[in-house]
């Protein structure tokens, strides 16, 4: 039986130094350490669904806008 949750993405920003120029950067991660790429976070925003099965070993992760429009287009 899967498990379902709502989360939301962190943003992480960090320096690098390598000798004598500086790096910025910024990355986005949900809970159990999984990466969301930045142009998917521009899209659908900060808010995620997690279906983690641990029978199957599947972990599905959906925007939340995604999500809720298929349940509209679906009718439930």
């Amino acid at each position: 039986m899967p498990r379902v949750r709502e989360v939301r993405v962190r943003e992480i920003r960090g320096k690098k130094m390598l000798g004598d120029k500086t790096y910025e950067y910024v990355y986005y991660t949900l809970p159990l350490n999984l990466y969301i790429r930045k142009h998917v976070v521009e899209k659908w925003g900060t808010d995620f669904i997690i279906e983690r099965d641990d029978d199957k070993g599947i972990i599905v992760i959906k925007p939340k806008k995604l999500a809720e429009s298929e349940k509209a287009s679906q009718g439930v």
